[in-house]
């Protein structure tokens, strides 16, 4: 059998919920409706946070913030003739 420490099996996070992080993305996605998960990290680097793009990326997705692609015109159009 393998030795492992117990202390592996019951982890607790130190990490808190970052609560203020999480309404702070939703105030700027709320009065900048177009702006992605870069812009908002530019801005939030502005106001003096210090957080890792990927943190930003992971509760803007939670939050369900993402834009929606833009399918251009000409795809949409052909997609259309595809069934003829």
């Amino acid at each position: 059998m393998l030795q492992i420490d117990p202390s592996l099996y019951v982890y607790k996070s130190k990490r808190g919920t970052q609560t203020e992080l999480t309404r702070r993305i939703r105030d700027i996605c709320a009065t900048r409706v177009r702006y992605g998960y870069r812009r908002v990290h530019i801005l939030l680097q502005r106001d003096g946070w210090a957080v890792n793009p990927k943190r930003i990326y992971r509760r803007y997705k939670e939050l369900g913030m993402q834009l929606r692609n833009k399918m251009p015109t000409r795809a949409a159009s052909s997609a259309g003739r595809r069934d003829a």
